[in-house]
């Protein structure tokens, strides 16, 4: 287990070492490869999940088959703690989109340990209102911003879980395909390379299949707003 990575993760905020090994001990490692579904929309949650490695991505699907991306998570972030708090069905469909490693940790297991450790609930639901924060302002950028202000915010977005410094800007390897980067907008595919291609054009952006080099962040925040 890559302890930094995982430590990191809102449900270890604050703990002593003596704490942090207990409940270390009840986590189950799941190694998964792209395109494996970790749960489904709708299925009964008993357990949450912390990422060690790789992308997970949040999804849901219409009747009609569209499919649109609530987020795309990374290293050190939790997700399927909703139904630790609320129990009943999955609100999302979790999909590797990066050979990923995650570290389980069953709703009794978590129960049991926020009996004793109740201030761990806090930072839990902090997370949830961080989590919740990002779909209001998700559903506010529908409403409000067109598609290239959506797709400047969701590279920013992506920068800040996987950009890497490199000589000329910022390389987020989002590891998304055309349409999914799409469904993450919440537009069609070809606006959004539509969009894509004229920040390329202006220099703001350079693209290298599933990433992205950022080139003028500056540029890229004003046209988010």
């Amino acid at each position: 287990m890559d302890d930094d990575v995982v430590l990191s993760a809102p449900l270890f905020a604050d703990m002593d070492p003596d704490q942090t090994q207990v409940l270390q001990a009840s986590l189950t490692p799941l190694d998964a490869a792209r395109g494996e579904v970790l749960f489904h929309e709708g299925e009964r949650g008993d357990r949450l999940y912390v990422i060690e490695r790789g992308k997970i991505k949040l999804g849901r699907r219409s009747n009609d088959g569209r499919e649109n991306l609530l987020a795309v998570l990374g290293p050190g972030e939790m997700f399927g703690e909703l139904s630790l708090f609320d129990p009943g069905p999955r609100t999302a469909t979790a999909t590797v989109v990066a050979d990923a490693r995650v570290q389980e940790l069953g709703h009794q297991d978590l129960i049991a340990w926020l009996a004793t450790n109740p201030a761990v609930a806090k930072h839990l639901l902090q997370a949830l209102a961080r989590r919740l924060r990002r779909t209001n302002e998700a559903l506010a950028d529908l409403v409000f911003s067109d598609v290239p202000g959506r797709v400047a915010k969701a590279l920013l977005d992506l920068s800040t879980r996987f950009g890497e410094p490199v000589e000329d800007g910022l390389r987020v390897a989002h590891d998304l395909t055309q349409e999914e980067l799409a469904q993450l907008v919440g537009a069609s595919r070809e606006t959004v390379n539509k969009a894509l291609a004229d920040f390329a054009a202006r220099g703001w952006v350079r693209r290298e299949g599933r990433a992205v080099v950022l080139l003028d962040v500056d540029r890229l925040e004003r046209r988010a707003r």
